[in-house]
């Protein structure tokens, strides 16, 4: 090739990365070794979208070279173009080395009369060219990018990155120079930061671009590779490594078949009242039902909310909701509202930390309707006056915590009581599994969860609300009643057996008269 040609080639490739890639980059193949990459249809369309926008977010199946792709990029963007400073995250050290290693791979492949620049620093974790452009891989940090001017940041696997959202907001001024960004992994459940980013790039919410990548772009995959591929695959794997599915993807406290079930069922409230606007009504009260309120109290001030739910006893649904952030005394009267258009409804809050203020408000302004672990302590507080505050309320401990959570999922696996809420479901995406403890992930809250969690335990297991043996009490005690009710007011059965009052089953003037068989009728 002469001169003229070289200069030809060189001017095309520096404009179209997808050309330079195929004709002139080769990669490590894991089977067939040192080979060109021929890139798919789908990678040059990501290749067009790298050029074409700022940030760049890729929701991806697994194996589908979009690491070794964003490795040949950089490689483009530092070898044609002065003083490009590039870095990639990576979850561990050895991830962050394996990608150099490609882009080293990729240099080496190139011909020798391409010499642009050359490359003058080289580790494991960087290579340095003479034309001032950089690329360097540095593990998850705190810190990690902090203080550069970066011309592209690329993260890999971001939805396993630790404290990614923290991360993120350290790296993002570092692209405040007209930087640009990829962000790219495979899902890891709802209620990250990498999920919120491809979640506003596809509502058009942040500036991201999403790109999405299912396990069937590649052109090499069918069906029956999909049922191979699968065959020894959890759920799980299936919905993280292949299908790009958010919800199925992570360990959330409720299977993901069952949050989209409750998603189907979510409506808008018939009214909104209350501090805020924010006690949501789905259903006013009726004379005949039986209502409770469980309640999780917070400060009023801080990151987490105040909330309730109103569970109508006799159908198993949720009625009413509130979501917000009052100080305790003032979270109690709103309590103490809503169980009055409630039918003078059950109230349940937590008792522990500010539950305990929120107990003395409701006995203060002289709510009686209030939820005791024991029955006789109500029956104490009702005859004698002295009311023990600390018996007030439902106590959440390590143990009734498990219990309470365990009956929830129970309770909504089988859809014992209905739930309307959207801000309830929300919450429930991000609750989580870490070990063996359900709560919710970082940045998040379990408010609604908590007093949902509170208010299935009173509504399924405590008989002194649930339904079934409050019907079955009542049954037995209507069962043992004697109904003295005089027979003149009925009509008396011996006439139908041809008796007289001369031909009488007992004697007349005996003192045995029609009422002592009344237990008959």
């Amino acid at each position: 090739m002469n001169k003229q040609l070289q200069v030809k080639e060189l001017i095309k490739c520096g404009k179209d990365p997808s050309y330079f890639l195929k004709k002139y980059i080769k990669i490590q193949h894991p089977t067939k070794g040192l080979v060109k990459f021929n890139t798919y249809p789908f990678q040059d369309d990501c290749l067009k979208d790298f050029v074409d926008h700022r940030f760049n977010v890729i929701l991806k199946s697994r194996q589908l070279g979009i690491s070794t792709l964003s490795a040949a990029y950089a490689v483009w963007l530092a070898y044609f173009y002065k003083d490009k400073n590039i870095l990639i995250i990576a979850t561990k050290l050895a991830v962050a080395q394996n990608f150099i290693k490609k882009v080293k791979t990729a240099i080496r492949g190139l011909p020798s009369w391409m010499n642009l620049t050359e490359v003058i620093g080289s580790n494991k974790q960087g290579v340095e060219f003479s034309n001032g452009s950089q690329i360097k891989a540095v593990p998850t940090s705190d810190d990690a990018g902090r203080s550069e001017a970066l011309s592209l940041l690329i993260i890999d696997e971001a939805a396993f990155i630790r404290n990614f959202d923290e991360i993120w907001m350290g790296l993002y001024s570092t692209l405040s120079t007209g930087g640009r960004s990829i962000v790219l992994s495979t899902p890891n459940g709802v209620g990250d930061k990498y999920h919120d980013l491809c979640t506003g790039a596809e509502s058009g919410e942040n500036e991201f671009n999403l790109i999405k990548l299912m396990w069937d772009v590649h052109p090499e995959r069918d069906e029956k590779w999909f049922e191979t591929e699968t065959r020894n695959m959890s759920k799980k794997q299936i919905a993280q490594e292949l299908m790009c599915d958010f919800a199925a993807s992570g360990e959330t406290f409720l299977a993901a078949n069952d949050l989209e079930n409750m998603a189907l069922r979510v409506k808008t409230p018939i009214e909104r009242w209350g501090p805020g606007m924010n006690v949501w009504v789905w259903k006013y009260s009726l004379s005949e039902h039986k209502y409770v309120i469980s309640a999780d109290v917070s400060r009023g001030d801080a990151a987490d909310y105040s909330t309730f739910h109103v569970l109508d006893v006799n159908t198993g649904e949720q009625v009413a909701e509130y979501r917000g952030k009052v100080p305790p005394d003032q979270f109690a009267i709103l309590l103490a509202e809503a169980g009055k258009r409630y039918n003078n409804a059950l109230v349940c809050p937590e008792n522990n930390t500010y539950g305990y203020a929120v107990v003395m408000k409701l006995s203060e302004i002289g709510y009686t309707n209030l939820y005791y672990k024991n029955e006789k302590d109500k029956l104490n507080a009702l005859y004698t006056g002295n009311v023990q505050l600390s018996k007030i309320g439902f106590t959440t401990n390590a143990q009734s915590r498990g219990q309470i959570l365990t009956k929830l999922e129970e309770v909504l696996r089988n859809n014992s009581v209905s739930f309307y809420s959207s801000r309830f479901i929300e919450e429930l995406k991000t609750f989580v599994w870490k070990g063996q403890k359900a709560q919710a992930q970082k940045g998040k809250n379990d408010d609604l969860v908590m007093a949902a969690a509170i208010g299935v335990w009173l509504f399924d297991s405590d008989p002194k609300v649930n339904k079934q043996n409050v019907d079955l009490n009542k049954a037995m005690l209507d069962g043992f009643a004697v109904n003295r009710r005089p027979v003149a007011n009925k009509k008396s059965p011996w006439g139908r057996f041809g008796w007289s009052q001369t031909n009488r089953p007992y004697p007349a003037g005996s003192g045995a008269d029609s009422e002592d068989f009344d237990w008959l009728l």
